[in-house]
């Protein structure tokens, strides 16, 4: 895990935010997500800089329609936001709590039942 990933796990592991269940690096069809709540349906993708270039954009742009077609939210966070205010980011977290309806599609994230 990188650094901002390590601190973030920190904040979220045991269930230490609201009960929820977040996973780690965790499979969601062909794609990895840092962070998954299958409870929220909600991915939390942490962004160093690598993330700004054009290139890593476009990509994201397009994981983040797929997953989101799975009726799956995904909160994209800078690192060094992280790092500046990691409240504002738990408070994100927190008001994406049913802002997505369940999936309708026969694609549900894979392995529901493996250990996070």
């Amino acid at each position: 895990m990188t650094p901002a990933e390590k601190l973030l796990w920190k904040l979220l592991r045991h269930r230490r935010l609201r009960g929820w269940k977040f996973r780690r690096q965790k499979a969601i069809g062909v794609y990895i997500a840092d962070f998954y709540c299958h409870e929220l349906r909600l991915i939390v993708e942490l962004d160093g800089d690598v993330h700004s270039t054009p290139r890593q954009s476009a990509h994201d742009e397009n994981r983040d329609f797929d997953l989101n077609f799975l009726g799956i939210e995904v909160l994209r966070i800078p690192n060094r936001q992280l790092y500046e205010d990691p409240g504002s980011i738990l408070t994100r977290i927190v008001q994406s709590e049913g802002k997505i309806a369940p999936a309708t599609s026969p694609l549900s994230p894979a392995g529901e039942g493996d250990r996070g």
